[in-house]
């Protein structure tokens, strides 16, 4: 199917129940057009380079996400037009991010990245890790340059529904567990899990946010390389 059959029944399949990103990494602005035309305005990228380079030929009411692992000392060049930064998986980021919209006079909408899988190639805080985040007084009141809306998570790559399911329970029972501290930059509305893999099941566990790409748009035929640090 074209990309905007693809579009039209993925949509008309989750509307009502959770947000559509449409991952656009290594997709030309013709691709990215065909969806925007159709309505479509949050689009997720994993590279700073090429989201600059897109930014400039673009529609400026796109909403970006940064979905991919950002660098602390390439924060600074994503803050002036990102809508949210989806991979927040460390209190240096945490800081760098805060301090950088201090600087930009923006407060930068995050969502704090869980480590829910047993792949140690994913990023995210640990379940301990986001407990003292929450519970040790001053660690996250001191930023008033960023606002987290919630959580974001990546499952196991495997065909193991059940495992899935598990993984992203956990993310969910986090997400209900923290959704009401009482802190002012804190205000969760977003729990993004699923992809294009796995949607199904995150939606049915309690996503409201997912993340596609080659549903959309078609397997990969190349990668961008990975980004030097």
């Amino acid at each position: 199917m074209s990309i905007t059959e693809n579009y039209k029944k993925l949509l008309a399949e989750i509307r009502g129940k959770a947000t559509l990103v449409a991952v656009s990494k290594t997709k030309t602005s013709a691709e990215i057009m065909e969806l925007y035309n159709l309505g479509q305005r949050d689009f997720g990228e994993n590279y700073v380079q090429e989201l600059q380079d897109k930014i400039k030929k673009l529609p400026n009411d796109i909403r970006w996400h940064f979905i991919g692992h950002l660098q602390t000392n390439k924060a600074k060049m994503v803050v002036d037009f990102v809508h949210l930064v989806q991979s927040v998986d460390s209190i240096k980021l945490l800081t760098e991010l805060d301090k950088q919209g201090e600087k930009n006079g923006r407060v930068i909408q995050c969502l704090l990245q869980v480590h829910i899988s047993d792949e140690s190639t994913k990023f995210g805080f640990s379940t301990q890790e986001l407990e003292e985040l929450f519970t040790v007084t001053g660690r996250l009141q001191k930023f008033s340059h960023i606002k987290i809306s919630g959580l974001m998570g990546m499952a196991s790559f495997t065909d193991d529904d059940v495992k899935i399911r598990k993984e992203f329970a956990t993310l969910r029972s986090l997400f209900v567990r923290f959704a009401d501290v009482n802190f002012s930059n804190c205000n969760f509305s977003i729990l993004s899990m699923g992809m294009t893999a796995d949607y199904k099941t995150a939606i049915g566990e309690g996503s409201n946010m997912i993340r596609i790409g080659s549903l959309l748009f078609g397997e990969r035929i190349a990668s961008t390389p990975k980004e030097s640090k």
